[in-house]
């Protein structure tokens, strides 16, 4: 080689290489495996011990009760929800930041990766449970519930996380308004796994209470207007942040009394009732609505602004 073409290999810029299906496919699995556990992790720094169990074979203090990756309970459905859901929406979230070229590859990967470890959990959970209840048709309908939430559970995750890691803006901020209330009680729960439900201050269900309506203003406001048809985003997340919030009030104080144990009757009269209560104008979502309105709206005006101070550049929005 001559000493001119030595000169110019030298020069010339080295091209990084280029990654494989293989290598995609590897980093999307462990996308999905560390959000898995990500997701799991508030209930897993508080010691993983399932909570007590009414139907419990024999009579135990809460330390004596057997490790279980998931808190199956009546008492944490709500609790399981958000632990499952935002594992899901963690990893549709890294794979939409991280944007990969294979994007249909990856956020598949993720979405088994995630899936890996909640069915793990989930099969070590049960296992633990359906060894300590004792035998009867009571306590075949509490497994039979608990089941059928978890398997709800990791159908939503999976829905957060194909929402997520869409391509289209609307896609992506419908998914976190549908991930606004679960995210803001699994934030809660990594408070209580530190510090214990006794020692929880009192200012952190404050603050939690508005940081749904905090998300999903953002949310919007990234989201925009334009198109027109954004605006159906707009009426959706709005609506879920009205409903949602009342649907977890109605299932935890619905499912936490036992005086209505097995009365499925009185169950689904009371929790009429308490969603017909907690939507209604006492209810107390108005606020966070509103909340969530001005600041979508304040985002789009300081948006506007901020387009006006830079050159105009000709974009496609995304759906």
């Amino acid at each position: 080689m001559s000493l001119p073409d030595q000169a110019m290999e030298q020069a010339a810029p080295s091209r990084p290489p280029r990654r494989t299906p293989a290598g995609d496919a590897a980093w999307g699995w462990l996308i999905g495996i560390v959000a898995g556990l990500l997701g799991l992790g508030p209930w897993l720094v508080s010691g993983a011990q399932l909570p007590l169990q009414n139907l419990w074979g024999a009579e135990v203090v809460p330390d004596q009760m057997p490790v279980s990756l998931l808190p199956l309970s009546q008492y944490e459905l709500t609790t399981i929800v958000a632990l499952l859901t935002v594992g899901g929406a963690a990893a549709g979230l890294a794979v939409r930041i991280w944007s990969p070229a294979r994007r249909r590859l990856v956020a598949w990967c993720a979405a088994a990766g995630v899936l890996v470890v909640q069915f793990t959990a989930a099969v070590q959970s049960f296992t633990v449970l359906d060894g300590g209840l004792t035998g009867g048709t009571m306590a075949s309908l509490y497994f039979a519930g608990l089941l059928a939430g978890v398997t709800a559970s990791l159908a939503a995750a999976l829905v957060a996380h194909l929402l997520l890691c869409s391509r289209s803006r609307s896609l992506a901020a419908l998914g976190a308004g549908l991930m606004a209330v679960p995210f803001a009680s699994w934030a809660v729960e990594w408070v209580v796994g530190f510090v214990g439900h006794i020692n929880v201050p009192v200012a952190v269900p404050s603050m939690a209470h508005w940081i749904p309506a905090i998300l999903v203003g953002c949310a919007l406001a990234w989201c925009g207007l334009r198109p027109a048809r954004r605006a159906a985003v707009w009426a959706v997340n709005l609506a879920l942040l009205w409903v949602v919030p009342a649907l977890f009030i109605s299932v935890n104080y619905v499912l936490g009394t036992r005086v209505l144990a097995g009365d499925l009757q009185e169950m689904l009269l009371m929790s009429r009732q308490i969603l017909a209560a907690t939507l209604g104008p006492h209810g107390g979502a108005a606020p966070k609505v509103l909340l969530a309105l001005v600041i979508a709206l304040a985002g789009l005006g300081a948006k506007s602004i901020a387009a006006r101070q830079r050159p105009d550049v000709p974009t496609s929005p995304s759906t």
